[in-house]
């Protein structure tokens, strides 16, 4: 690998980095279309060193989420038990799927996350009016919170709804977590925040919180087969660490429905390529 390449790891963990704290997504979604189609890195090598970098989005963003009480620390404890056994899962199945198939899932993930990014508008006050559902199971386990919403200078309390479907979503998101290296987030945040009624912020921040672990459990099985490559990986973690300084700040005082749109359409973009590249399109690099 030429310097040339190590310098556009490191700009491309960056923009990672930046975009993984600021929606909660574990910036894997975009490093992996980006070490695969953009320098050529093997598809299991691309995954094991994204994981590597959402360990370190998730550092770096929940100590800034947790220290602002942003990060509902119940409800990422409760969901981190699903979300770590399906990580283990999903790496321990990696090795036994093809290729092209991680490919055409991998597209079909980024697809979805696109479409629900783009059609989620909902301001911190309209969440918060919502109404929720009681749930006993919620209340035993007091997963409600309040937070400070720095878009309007409000302070909202929430109800948390339908924690046994957020255990499901969880598992699911942790599989994909180990099976495609990018953290789960695109899961973890729209059953959070559209399922158990978790406002846009805090599902963020509390997603941030818990890819780490998640992550840190599948990367620990990447590693142990050798497809860890520790120059790509420390060149990862010097962009997304930096990415992750502003991206927690972008997160805290902007409105985050006036960039959402543009992400999606990224997500899209690179969901195209990589669905291209499972069915071995000659047009795609």
């Amino acid at each position: 690998m030429t310097p040339v390449d190590l310098a556009l790891v490191v700009v491309a963990s960056f923009l990672a980095g930046l975009a993984g704290s600021y929606l909660g997504i574990g910036g894997g979604i975009f490093l992996v279309p980006f070490l695969t189609l953009g320098i050529r890195v093997d598809l299991p090598v691309a995954v094991a060193t994204s994981l590597v970098g959402v360990i370190a989005t998730s550092s770096g963003a929940a100590s800034v989420y947790v220290r602002d009480r942003l990060a509902n620390l119940r409800v990422g404890m409760f969901l981190e038990i699903a979300t770590t056994l399906g990580a283990i899962a999903g790496a321990t199945l990696a090795v036994f799927v093809e290729p092209r198939v991680l490919f055409l899932v991998f597209a079909a993930v980024l697809l979805y996350s696109a479409a629900y990014m783009a059609r989620t508008r909902e301001t911190a006050r309209e969440r918060a009016y919502r109404p929720v559902r009681d749930s006993r199971l919620a209340a035993r386990l007091d997963l409600a919170s309040i937070y400070y919403d720095h878009e309007d200078q409000g302070v909202y309390r929430y109800r948390v709804a339908r924690p046994g479907a957020g255990l499901a979503a969880g598992s699911v998101a942790g599989g994909l977590s180990g099976l495609l290296g990018v953290g789960g987030g695109f899961v973890l945040v729209p059953a959070m925040n559209a399922v158990m009624g978790v406002p846009m912020k805090p599902a963020v921040a509390t997603s941030n919180l818990m890819l780490g672990v998640t992550a840190a459990a599948s990367a620990f099985i990447y590693y142990s087969r050798g497809l860890v490559n520790p120059t790509l990986a420390s060149m990862v973690i010097v962009g997304v660490f930096s990415g992750t300084y502003l991206g927690t700040r972008l997160l805290l005082k902007a409105k985050p429905r006036r960039i959402r749109f543009a992400f999606s359409i990224a997500l899209a973009a690179i969901g195209v390529l990589m669905g291209l590249r499972g069915l071995d399109v000659a047009v795609v690099p």
